[in-house]
C-alpha cells in the first residue's frame, strides 16, 4: 500500500503574531511580510504534483493558500476542523494581558491542562485534540496513497505533531512552529510517521514562533 503523505503549512506571519497577540479564532488578515512568507512557500512546493489543497476557514489561512493555489494548480478547499484552537477571553489579549487579568486561567495554560477549556466560548486541549485528529484522518482515508497539502495554524500543528508521535497533550513542546513553516508527515497502514517538521530553508528569514 502506497503511503499518503500530507504537507501541513502553517499560515504566514499576522501583525498579532509580531505583536504577540493572541489571535484563536479571531479574523486576522496575514501581514506584509506574512504574503511574502507565503509566497516563499508558494514558490518551494510548486513542483510537487499535489491531489489537493485543503485550508482552515480563519482569513489568515485562507490568504496563504490562495498564494499557493496558483502555484500548485489546485482550488484551496476549506476545512474548519482546522481552523485554530478557541481562546475565549484570551483572544484580542497579549499574553502578559492574559496573565495579569486572568491568572488562574493562565497557570491551566501553562501547564497544558488537557480538560480546561478557556471562558467565553474556549477550547480545552483535549476538545482541540478530538476535531483535529479525526479531520486528518479523514483526510488521510479521502487521499489514500496520495500527497496533499493543508494549510492551518500553530495550535493545530502542535497537535498534530504530539499525535504522530504519540506524545501526551501535558508534555512541554520541544519543537518549533515557525510562520509559513513546511511540515510533512505520512500514513501507511494505519501507522502514522513525521518525515520533516519545521523547515524554514525556503524564507529568508523565519516568521515568529509562536502558537497563535
Amino acid at each position: 500500500m502506497e503511503a499518503t503523505r500530507i504537507c501541513l503549512v502553517r499560515h504566514g506571519e499576522t501583525a498579532w503574531n509580531a505583536e504577540r497577540r493572541i489571535q484563536g479564532q479571531t479574523d486576522v488578515p496575514l501581514a506584509p511580510a506574512g504574503v511574502a512568507q507565503a509566497r516563499a512557500a508558494a514558490r518551494h512546493l510548486g513542483g510537487v504534483p499535489f491531489a489537493a489543497l485543503y485550508t482552515s476557514d480563519l482569513l489568515r489561512a485562507r490568504q496563504t493558500a490562495d498564494c499557493l493555489a496558483a502555484r500548485l494548480d489546485q482550488a484551496p478547499r476549506c476545512r474548519p476542523e482546522f481552523r485554530e484552537r478557541g481562546y475565549g477571553c484570551f483572544e484580542g489579549r497579549t499574553y502578559d494581558e492574559a496573565s495579569t487579568l486572568y491568572p488562574e486561567v493562565y497557570a491551566a495554560f501553562l501547564r497544558r491542562d488537557p480538560g480546561h477549556a478557556f471562558p467565553e466560548g474556549g477550547e480545552s486541549l483535549r476538545q482541540l485534540h478530538d476535531r483535529v485528529v479525526a479531520g486528518l484522518q479523514a483526510l488521510a482515508a479521502a487521499h489514500s496513497g496520495e500527497t496533499i497539502v493543508l494549510v492551518t495554524h500553530g495550535g493545530v500543528l502542535d497537535i498534530v505533531n504530539r499525535f504522530v508521535r504519540g506524545l501526551p497533550l501535558e508534555t512541554a513542546r520541544d519543537f518549533l512552529i515557525p510562520n509559513a513553516g513546511i511540515n510533512w508527515i505520512a500514513v501507511r497502514s494505519g501507522q502514522w510517521s513525521l518525515e520533516a517538521w519545521g523547515d524554514t530553508g525556503h524564507l529568508a528569514e523565519a516568521g515568529l514562533d509562536e502558537l497563535r
